[in-house]
């Protein structure tokens, strides 16, 4: 059971409930001082670990790297001659050394012009910078014309990204763990620490359909007999974690766990095969999407222009992009501690805008979708921990939890539409989202909604475990009264007007330079 969990019962009111009158000036979070006391008894999770180096380091400026300009690869842009296997080269040099900025100059390259083709461009390394010449008008744009043969047209969300930035190798099984452990634990027992050392990155995994543990997850509500992966496969849970230290079968982790540990359910460690200090910055991502977008037509609705994809990627971080006329924008799977920040989705509307997918302390940092993708900003699948910090979407779209399970995410300070039925998640892989769903000083944008239910029993596609609502504002939204979950100042801000800078604040006692800059 999350420990968030044992202690919602003492803070639900339902006169916390009511909704009519606008914020006018911000009061200070009963909430958040609670977390304050004593963070281990609080219904908060702790996201202060989020972002690049746990948000302790700026995104590096790096100008130390050997450059790799695809010009000199082959590359020529505006000439409407496919470049991709010049910049293929380009990226394999720049692995081949162990580092290095694949540098392109202004103009457009043209990166796929061949619709039958079953491979985008891969990089498989650490220390690999892709650097344009900036994201705006006048910069460099990496334009995919054409899609690329779906993994399985019937499978509507395998159309292959243009672009994959991963690890080499694959995960390798260490062992168990050995040893009960709590939320907000450093230190783990291993059945073994062989082939580990400090600096390496594990995989902690769960997947154990144990009825108790399935009743915990979900309480104080029951699983729907359709949400078949919850009952037949278990509870799936999966963090990423690097090592710290190793000392008398004991590993110390560099940030704290985010899930509880009972070894009577199926635990398992992996040694996590991870490419590190990846970066994306100062470019434009374009598909070639024009047609009007509907949900779940066709694979090429749903992935046809899937422009981007981070992979085993830890420490990593994209900037300064543009994402243009995609059904994806960008998607950090299987990742831990990435950084999206200043970018913006522009153009003709697809499927997805850019999300964390089972990926560990990722942070969304002031992102901006124009476009009005189906499924704006969020999270899906598995991922754990992640915050979504001065995002901003059209009052026609709403934020991403795409169901498979996720769990502890923060929309932040986010602005948009805000309505049911936009999550994603296909029934028997619900509820949407796990325990730790908080929205912190929400703005909705939308027509208000009476009574908002969380968990209605008459719609099987929309569903949320305990939500955290918190400085929630709007045009005379109100929520159920009496449904589970954590309600405090509905229709005005509170204070501290950002969580995730609070949080970081009170672990750091500063706020990041890095962050005061945004």
């Amino acid at each position: 059971m999350y420990k968030f969990l044992k202690n919602v019962g003492c803070f639900l009111s339902g006169c916390l409930i009511s909704q009519s009158i606008h914020a006018q000036n911000a009061q200070p979070s009963q909430l958040f001082e609670l977390y304050k006391q004593d963070k281990s008894k609080s219904v908060l999770p702790d996201f202060s670990y989020v972002g690049y180096h746990c948000g302790e380091k700026p995104v590096p400026e790096i100008t130390n790297y050997k450059v790799f300009n695809v010009v000199d690869f082959g590359a020529r842009p505006n000439d409407d001659v496919s470049d991709k296997k010049a910049i293929q080269a380009a990226i394999n040099a720049a692995n081949s050394n162990g580092s290095g900025i694949v540098f392109f100059p202004k103009g457009r390259f043209l990166v796929n012009d061949d619709s039958t083709l079953t491979k985008g461009i891969v990089s498989k390394g650490s220390r690999i910078i892709f650097r344009g010449s900036g994201s705006g008008p006048g910069g460099t744009e990496l334009f995919m014309k054409a899609m690329m043969v779906p993994q399985d047209p019937k499978r509507m969300w395998t159309g292959r990204p243009m672009f994959t930035f991963t690890a080499k190798g694959t995960d390798t099984q260490i062992g168990q763990i050995a040893k009960n452990a709590n939320v907000g634990d450093f230190d783990l027992k291993l059945s073994t620490t062989d082939h580990l050392q400090a600096g390496d990155w594990i995989a902690i995994k769960l997947l154990d359909n144990a009825p108790e543990l399935v009743s915990a997850a979900l309480a104080p509500g029951k699983a729907n007999p359709a949400w078949k992966y919850i009952i037949e496969q278990g509870v799936d849970v999966c963090m990423y974690y690097q090592v710290k230290a190793i000392s008398n079968g004991y590993i110390t982790l560099h940030a704290p766990l985010a899930y509880p540990i009972d070894i009577k359910y199926k635990w398992s460690v992996y040694k996590f095969a991870n490419a590190e200090e990846v970066g994306i910055e100062n470019i434009a991502f374009a598909g070639n999407w024009k047609q009007k977008f509907v949900h779940h037509r066709s694979w090429k609705d749903d992935s046809g222009f899937n422009l981007l994809s981070f992979s085993h990627c830890t420490n990593s971080w994209m900037k300064n992009c543009r994402f243009t006329d995609c059904n994806i924008a960008a998607m950090v799977s299987q990742s831990a501690n990435v950084t999206v920040m200043d970018c913006v989705i522009t153009g003709n509307g697809g499927h997805e805008a850019i999300g964390s997918n089972h990926s560990t302390n990722v942070l969304l940092a002031n992102l901006k979708d124009e476009a009005s993708q189906w499924h704006a900003f969020g999270v899906q699948h598995g991922s754990v921990n992640t915050v979504l910090w001065h995002c901003s979407y059209p009052s026609t779209t709403c934020f991403e939890a795409h169901a498979s399970q996720p769990i502890n995410s923060l929309f932040d300070n986010t602005t948009g539409g805000f309505m049911s039925g936009r999550q994603g998640g296909a029934v028997e892989n619900l509820p949407n989202h796990m325990g730790g769903l908080v929205l912190w000083n929400y703005t909705q944008t939308n027509n208000p909604v009476k009574d908002f239910d969380f968990a209605p029993s008459n719609d099987v596609w929309f569903k949320m475990v305990n939500p955290i609502v918190v400085g929630f504002t709007s045009k005379g939204s109100s929520f159920k009264k009496g449904q589970p979950g954590y309600f405090e100042s509905i229709g005005q801000k509170v204070s501290p007007a950002s969580l995730y800078e609070a949080q970081l604040e009170l672990r750091l006692k500063k706020v990041p330079d890095w962050l005061k800059q945004h």
